[in-house]
């Protein structure tokens, strides 16, 4: 069974108390719907852009975006590698819209086909490795970890499977996500996409925090911001059987947590940014009304006429840019209509 060994540090715990509380800022603010769908489209480009930069892929983040937004007639590999990657989280996003996503063998297995489609031949794409592999320094070239043999890995990735399932109302999320990532990369369980795949389930783990990471933010960039110390810190040095003892995973789950602060910092400080656009932004009087449902819990046209001086055709206006960019939901039909804020 496995048994991951870390301490509660307290910088791990401030970390993660940091976490919880910008999540929690993060999930009372409310922006306009096109602001979140853009903000969605910026995190999937930047996710796909540094996931796969991680791995060696030469292409910058405006290639990337180019790429994304009208696919190339004729496909290279790295570009190739670039829309796997997007296409494997558009389809996490879905399942997990859908209330219907689970940690489990078959996904992992399937998230590993999706971003190696097309660029590893059909045994090793889908399939856990059937071959000794060694892990290189990406710098000289050497090689500095053995992974373990091949019969083993489908019983580890069961047993991690198992143990991420079984702790998952018992250990924090942030925790048991960031234990799954890095005993993920110590077992390396395909020929290649493993790096790829790992950070896509870990996605899929953090949602369970409450914040769809999908939607809001991209953890990986924090990685690609210095890829050697995310190696450095995610991996292991030597042989697997020497090691698997007495790995100790406190050295990364403070660096995890870290990276997720980082990030989310960066998504709360280009959130109003991507806001201010004349298509988006509200005017005082939009404020009123809005703070007014928050205190009464709904507000009709006649409750809007005692708070401005707008005339009733402005005032229909004013709740239909509101209804566009989907801050109020409207109840009621003919003179019995009020309105109430959109349910997240």
């Amino acid at each position: 069974m496995f048994t991951p060994l870390f301490t509660i540090t307290n910088r791990l715990l401030a970390n993660i108390k940091r976490v919880n509380a910008l999540i929690s800022e993060l999930n009372t603010r409310r922006f306009p719907h096109v602001v979140l769908l853009e903000l969605e489209r910026t995190a999937r480009a930047v996710s796909t852009y540094a996931s796969t930069s991680i791995e060696g892929n030469p292409l910058p983040l405006t290639e990337v975006k180019k790429i994304l937004k009208s696919k190339p007639a004729y496909i290279r590999s790295s570009e190739q590698e670039v829309l796997n990657y997007n296409e494997a989280l558009k389809t996490l996003q879905e399942l997990l819209t859908k209330d219907t996503l689970k940690l489990s063998d078959n996904l992992i297995l399937s998230t590993q086909k999706k971003v190696t489609e097309k660029l590893l031949p059909s045994l090793e794409s889908g399939h856990l490795r059937q071959k000794p592999v060694v892990v290189n320094d990406l710098r000289t070239g050497q090689v500095v970890y053995l992974p373990p043999d091949m019969k083993d890995v489908q019983p580890l990735l069961q047993d991690l499977v198992v143990f991420v399932n079984k702790n998952r109302v018992i250990i924090d999320p942030l925790i048991l996500a960031g234990i799954f990532h890095k005993q993920m990369v110590i077992i390396h369980p395909f020929m290649d996409g493993n790096g790829r795949t790992t950070r896509l389930a870990t996605k899929v783990l953090l949602a369970a925090m409450g914040l769809n990471t999908f939607n809001l933010f991209s953890f990986e960039n924090y990685y690609n911001k210095n890829v050697t110390n995310y190696f450095q810190t995610v991996g292991e040095y030597g042989n697997y059987y020497e090691l698997a003892a007495k790995i100790d995973f406190t050295t990364w789950l403070e660096y995890f947590t870290e990276g997720i602060i980082d990030e989310l910092l960066r998504v709360q400080k280009l959130l109003p940014q991507i806001a201010l656009s004349p298509r988006t932004e509200l005017q005082p009087y939009h404020i009123t009304l809005l703070d007014f449902i928050r205190d009464k819990g709904f507000i009709s046209d006649r409750d809007y006429a005692k708070l401005t001086d707008r005339a009733k055709a402005t005032r229909t206006l004013d709740f239909q840019k509101l209804l566009d960019l989907k801050l109020i939901e409207r109840k009621g039909k003919g003179k019995a209509t009020y309105y109430v804020l959109t349910e997240k």
